[in-house]
């Protein structure tokens, strides 16, 4: 049960990561974050 949560969790930070990229910069400053801070967000998802 580990491996399909884990597995799930992966997938939906993934998910996360690439709908915010492809976000333009001016998308993400009306969300309040930056690319940088992309990866951070998404772990929080």
């Amino acid at each position: 049960m580990n491996l399909i949560r884990n597995y799930r969790n992966w997938r939906r930070y993934r998910d996360t990561v690439n709908e915010l990229s492809r976000l333009t910069n001016r998308e993400l400053n009306d969300l309040g974050i930056t690319r940088g801070d992309i990866p951070f967000v998404a772990r929080k998802v």
